[in-house]
């Protein structure tokens, strides 16, 4: 499923505060159910976790994770993905496997 990018602080808000926390040693991530069937995606990196490379690296492994695992997710959701400092040491499979085990925990990712 194809998906759009959150970019208003409003939108990244709503999902801070109304969505469910998923959180694991990577990543906190937050979903929130809209009302209508397109999927969204909103990630944040702090400069604490260290320069641009770095931080652009962690965008694009939770990027190609989240790409990987968005088809099996039904329905529409905003997610806030906010990237924890143990993401710079990992792969992107290790991320998408995290990710599949929050979603299932939820019930928002189907098989």
């Amino acid at each position: 499923m194809k998906y759009l990018k959150l970019k208003e602080n409003r939108e990244f808000r709503r999902a801070y505060n109304k969505g469910e926390a998923l959180v694991s040693p990577y990543f906190v991530a937050y979903a929130f159910k809209t009302k209508g069937t397109k999927l969204r995606l909103g990630i944040t990196v702090s400069k604490k976790l260290g320069c641009a490379v770095k931080r652009n690296r962690a965008k694009r492994v939770i990027t190609a994770a989240f790409r990987e695992v968005s088809p099996q997710i039904s329905g529409g959701y905003d997610f806030v993905i906010v990237a924890r400092s143990k993401i710079l040491s990992v792969k992107s499979y290790e991320v998408v496997r995290v990710l599949k085990k929050q979603l299932k925990k939820v019930g928002i990712l189907y098989d």
